[in-house]
């Protein structure tokens, strides 16, 4: 169940209810000192999300160039491209490479 906050109106003290997605927002609450029922009123908070990185615009999804630019003029794949290594190769030498271990001879 998500966690609401209210504040309480006559005293701005603020208190966390849990209550169900389904249920009606409170008018009024018990006061946690002295137990009277008080009025409050639902406090409306940020979302906690951020988004971090390069990347999220409308066009993101567009295959081609885009007309918006980054307003930072970098992006996060840019600026790890740039320190990133490429991965090495195994070693496996070709078959045209490797020497024969009998000595050919002229026929």
């Amino acid at each position: 169940m998500p966690i609401y906050v209210y504040k309480f109106t006559d005293t701005g003290e603020t208190i966390e209810v849990h209550q169900a997605f389904t249920d009606d927002a409170l008018t009024e609450y018990p006061h946690p000192s002295d137990g009277a029922v008080r009025a409050v009123k639902k406090v409306f908070q940020p979302v906690g999300v951020t988004f971090k990185g390069g990347g999220f615009y409308k066009t993101d999804s567009r295959g081609g160039s885009s007309s918006t630019t980054p307003s930072t003029g970098t992006t996060a794949a840019s600026d790890t491209s740039s320190t990133a290594t490429p991965a090495a190769a195994p070693a496996t030498p070709s078959p045209s490479a490797t020497p024969s271990s009998t000595p050919s001879t002229p026929a």
